[in-house]
């Protein structure tokens, strides 16, 4: 296939925006990327065009798109830090929303997340609500996907949790480990994305994967699966914050944040929606279990080194 339709991907040389590129490319769209990692490790060579986010001037970003027909985002960050905030995070994505709008961008698909709330008091959830508002009253065809735990390689949940596992005599659960999440594979995300690029229909779409876990039974599966079956027990909340806190300071990153054990605990990760993923966790942990956990993956170091290819961090 030989199209000349412009597609544009937010963080193709990262994690979710990298596996959305790849299958636009063989599909044979032309694909651009936005980015603020532009000395990262290309996968895609001179098969993908990069430039950078250029939020600080819109007349730049409006060039950035000129042409393109859709535009994936993937743009966001997980917690709030001395470098990076929500709040920013918010404000950027509306001025990339409205570039893409001015630049004549016909169809934006947007990763949210689970049950996004604008009364929620946590600003992962407000902030993506606020988001989908936004998109929604832009205007433009929209697709929003709303993905509850993304799994893959480059993941840093799973990994971690078999990290941990892996080096520790027992594993600590935030209270009785009963609230649930249910993991998309990173590929069958972007394929969903891919597919929705390629409609007109506005859709909201709760992107979860084919199994369903409580956090405990997550953790003893990736125990089973990595042999690294651990006493699980139950800690408070505080405690629980306190060790990831500590564990933080020696990997020199943020292990878990108060507000990610409160939405966890809140089950906001869950949904009564049907499947759309059909990669089963258990089974690509199973097929990775020689590499799950082996190492460590940080959220700081590829938000500091952005030389390093994404996994490598």
């Amino acid at each position: 296939m030989n199209n000349t339709e412009i597609h544009i991907v937010t963080g193709a040389f990262g994690y979710s925006g990298k596996y959305i590129a790849k299958r636009l490319i063989e599909a044979g769209y032309q694909v651009r990327t936005l980015t603020n990692s532009l000395n990262r490790h290309n996968p895609f060579g001179d098969r993908i065009k990069a430039t950078s986010f250029h939020f600080e001037n819109p007349e730049k970003l409006v060039a950035a798109m000129q042409g393109a027909s859709v535009l994936y985002n993937t743009y966001w960050v997980r917690f709030n830090y001395k470098d990076f905030q929500h709040a920013t995070a918010v404000k950027n994505t509306r001025t990339l929303f409205r570039a893409a709008k001015e630049a004549g961008v016909k169809r934006i698909v947007h990763i949210s997340i689970t049950n996004p709330s604008e009364e929620s008091n946590l600003e992962y959830f407000s902030g993506k609500a606020k988001l989908e508002k936004e998109l929604i009253d832009l205007g433009l065809s929209y697709a929003i996907l709303r993905p509850a735990v993304i799994f893959g390689k480059e993941d840093i949940l799973i990994n971690n949790i078999a990290w941990i596992l892996r080096r520790f005599p027992v594993f600590g659960i935030f209270g009785d480990g009963n609230y649930s999440l249910q993991p998309i594979y990173v590929d069958d995300l972007a394929e969903l994305a891919v597919e929705q690029g390629s409609e007109t229909e506005d859709r909201i779409i709760d992107a979860i994967g084919p199994e369903t876990f409580t956090y405990k039974e997550l953790v003893r599966e990736i125990g089973k699966i990595v042999d690294k079956q651990r006493p699980l027990i139950s800690i408070p909340d505080t405690m629980g914050y306190l060790v990831g806190w500590f564990l933080g300071k020696i990997r020199g990153d943020v292990v878990i944040t108060r507000e990610e054990i409160e939405g966890l605990k809140a089950n906001l990760l869950y949904t009564n929606s049907p499947p759309v993923g059909e990669t089963r966790l258990t089974d690509w942990a199973r097929e990775n279990a020689s590499t799950l956990g082996v190492r460590y993956a940080s959220e700081l170091s590829r938000r500091k080194e952005r030389s390093e290819a994404y996994e490598n961090l």
